[in-house]
């Protein structure tokens, strides 16, 4: 099969319009992934969290039950600042964290 470009750009729009509905792409990510594709994205993204918030390679190895090769994959990722998993962490997962911490300190 020849990939396009505008197969990724489909793909994307379908995940953009899906997000709002989080029961529906739930289910269009179980029929679109295998069971073990699914799996290790999820626990992909357990290592990018567990990473930025500094846990040990060693730790998260450990606790998720993955190589620690696996774990520096994720590591490698995380070098470029502009990459996705950097942008998303910081944009969903940073401001989170701080809307949380301002909310203690208001009571």
């Amino acid at each position: 099969m020849k990939f396009k470009q505008k197969y990724a750009e489909e793909l994307e729009d379908v995940f953009k319009k899906s997000s709002k509905n989080t029961k529906l792409l739930r289910e269009f990510l179980k029929d679109l992934l295998t069971p073990l594709e699914y799996k290790d994205l999820a626990i992909r993204w357990q290592i990018v969290k567990n990473l930025k918030n500094k846990t040990t390679h060693r730790k998260i190895a450990k606790m998720l039950k993955v190589s620690v090769t696996t774990i520096t994959r994720g590591s490698r990722e995380l070098i470029n600042k502009k990459g996705g998993f950097n942008l998303i962490y910081e944009k969903y997962y940073k401001t989170k964290a701080k809307k949380k911490a301002k909310k203690k300190s208001s009571k």
